[in-house]
């Protein structure tokens, strides 16, 4: 396991030869990994077969970007606390562009109200100049803040450079148990109050757990919902719930992508039509923000096989394998020395415009505050 410096010194050898490389750490964890790619090669997965690190956009009919395991040079460091050298000079974080996010709102309740939806997600781009472009200064800080996301920083010299530190795990399949989440409704977080959540955010919540159960259910068995939490992203809190099951042995993990992504959580319910209406009146593409990111196909540690009979020719089971993608929200874009914030709200019936344009104000500031 390499040291600190050691680590980020190849990081940086990495980006400054402009080859690919990612990484990143999951929730709750020290572990922060990184892979080189050893050329600028530009692979693609349709499959979901192979094993490497994904970075799939938010239409999937786009390309999937893939870092090949094979082709990936691996390091990893186990840390608390990365040390931040370089420190930020301050970078003001305004709202802009209210009217047009208020007007997109109002259009989105209107199609709602006239029963074309039952939710969608409205979401808009702020772009920010840097001060301070090393994005390996930005990692450290989501990594330091946001200890509850996944948090990454992912290149490629003809796709581009992103940033993000994520709480939502789209899917986990570890052998043939999946495991997914339902996240929905956002609040500021104040420590000095206790949280209240409206009918409106419970619904759109429940929408987001309907949706999902109800998708995976035709290619799984043993579907469990936990009850319904409170958790803290940073300083936003969320609705969650915790669904899990167990996928049938002749169904492939594209088939369980393809029933999930977009989730209702960042696309909208019905999917189709709430994906039609953001592509129509958006107004911007959102490329890789709000889909999906993480390993796919690693190989587990191995564990013993209590087959007795087995003992003396194979002393250790099947090697299972495991894929863990999260969506990709509270994400930004280096480009051209400016930072591209993306940022957006679920739009039910009840949906306040003024509200929904705070909550993305909101929002912009988490994952903006590590500019500063």
């Amino acid at each position: 396991m390499m040291n600190e410096d050691s680590f980020f010194e190849a990081l940086e050898t990495q980006y400054s030869n402009k080859l690919p490389f990612v990484v990143y750490s999951r929730p709750i964890n020290s572990v922060v990994k990184s892979w080189l790619q050893k050329d600028t090669v530009l692979h693609q997965t349709e499959s979901f077969t192979e094993s490497g690190f994904v970075f799939s956009p938010f239409d999937f009919k786009e390309q999937s970007i893939l870092l090949p395991e094979a082709d990936c040079i691996h390091s990893t460091i186990e840390i608390e606390h990365l040390d931040i050298e370089k420190s930020f000079n301050s970078v003001s974080i305004k709202a802009s562009e209210k009217e047009a996010h208020i007007n997109l709102v109002s259009k989105g309740v209107d199609t709602i109200h006239k029963g074309g939806l039952k939710k969608v997600v409205l979401s808009r781009c702020e772009s920010k100049d840097l001060k301070n472009k090393n994005p390996f200064t930005i990692f450290k800080k989501l990594f330091n803040t946001y200890k509850n996301a996944m948090v990454y920083c992912w290149y490629h010299p003809k796709v581009g450079l992103w940033l993000g530190a994520t709480p939502e795990l789209l899917l986990k399949v570890e052998g043939k148990q999946l495991t997914t989440i339902s996240l929905a409704g956002t609040k500021a977080y104040n420590a000095d109050l206790d949280v209240s959540w409206t009918a409106k955010e419970f619904e759109e919540q429940q929408i987001v757990t309907d949706y999902i159960t109800n998708q995976i259910t035709p290619y799984s068995k043993q579907v469990k919902v936990s009850k319904v939490e409170t958790v803290r992203a940073g300083n936003l809190l969320h609705l969650k719930s915790r669904i899990t099951s167990f996928i049938d042995a002749a169904v492939n993990l594209k088939s369980i992508i393809e029933a999930l992504h977009p989730t209702p959580a960042v696309c909208g319910f019905p999917k189709q039509k709430a994906k039609d209406f953001i592509l129509q009146n958006e107004n911007y593409t959102r490329g890789y923000y709000t889909g999906f990111l993480g390993e796919l196909n690693l190989k587990q540690s191995r564990t013993r096989n209590t087959n007795r009979r087995n003992v003396e020719n194979n002393a250790y089971a099947v090697v299972r394998k495991h894929s863990n993608f999260y969506v990709n929200l509270r994400c930004m874009q280096l480009k051209d020395f400016k930072a591209l914030i993306y940022v957006g709200g679920g739009i039910t019936k009840d949906s306040n415009p003024e509200n929904e344009w705070e909550e993305t104000v909101n929002k912009s500031q988490t994952i903006g505050s590590v500019l500063n």
